[in-house]
C-alpha cells in the first residue's frame, strides 16, 4: 500500500511538472534552477545505489549483496534494452534514448531493495529520494513523465523479483535435559533439549 502511494505520488508530480515544459521544446535552454536540480538527481541516482550496497556490507548481509547486484544487473538489463529499442526523444532534443528514465530505475531498484530487504523505517526515506529523483528528471526536462513511471516500475520489480525480507540470524541452543517418556519408567532417559531464540 505504501509502495502505490510513493508511487502514484511520483506520477502526479512528474504529470504536473511535465505540463509545464511542454512548449519551446525546439529551443530548449535550460534555466540554472533546472541546471541545479539535474546534478542533485545525478547525485541522488549515485547515493542511493551506494546507501543500498554500503548496508549490506555494514551488516554483513552478503545474501543481500547478491540479490542486490542481480537486482542491479536485471534492472540495467531491461533499461538499457528499451533505451536502445524504442529510441525516444528527450524532451531537450539533447538525444533519442528518453524511454526509460535510467535514473529512476536505478533510484527506484535501491529503494524498493532497501525497503524490502530492510524495511519501511529505511525504505520511507529511499523511496522520497527516489520519488525525487523521479521529478528531477522530469523538471530538467530529460524525461517525459511515463519515461519516469516505466523507469520507476521496471526498477522496483527488478527489487520485488530478487529480494527477500532480513531475517534475524537464529541462536540455536543446545542443553541436557532430562525426559521421562512415561509416568511408570523406571529410570529417566537422557536427551537433548533444543531452543530457539529471536
Amino acid at each position: 500500500m505504501k509502495f502505490t502511494a510513493a508511487a502514484l505520488a511520483c506520477a502526479l508530480t512528474c504529470v504536473s511538472v511535465s505540463a509545464q515544459n511542454i512548449d519551446d521544446k525546439d529551443n530548449f535552454h535550460p534555466s540554472s534552477s533546472q541546471k541545479t536540480v539535474r546534478i542533485s538527481s545525478d547525485v541522488f541516482a549515485l547515493s542511493l545505489p551506494l546507501s543500498a550496497a554500503i548496508a549490506s556490507v555494514a551488516t554483513r548481509d552478503w545474501t543481500g549483496l547478491k540479490q542486490f547486484a542481480l537486482t542491479t544487473a536485471t534492472n540495467a538489463g531491461v533499461s538499457i534494452i528499451l533505451k536502445y529499442a524504442i529510441k525516444e526523444d528527450r524532451p531537450d532534443r539533447s538525444n533519442h534514448h528518453s524511454f526509460p528514465s535510467m535514473h529512476t530505475s536505478v533510484s527506484f531498484s535501491s529503494a524498493a531493495f532497501i525497503q524490502r530487504r530492510y524495511g519501511w523505517k529505511w525504505g520511507v526515506t529511499a523511496y522520497a529520494a527516489a520519488t525525487y529523483v523521479g521529478w528531477a528528471r522530469v523538471y530538467s526536462k530529460k524525461h517525459h513523465y511515463w519515461d519516469v513511471l516505466a523507469g520507476a516500475a521496471i526498477g522496483a520489480a527488478s527489487a520485488y523479483i530478487y529480494t527477500r525480507p532480513f531475517a534475524k540470524k537464529l541462536n540455536l541452543e543446545i542443553s541436557p535435559a532430562i525426559i521421562e517418556p512415561y509416568p511408570d519408567a523406571p529410570h529417566p532417559l537422557p536427551a537433548l533439549q533444543t531452543t530457539i531464540t529471536f
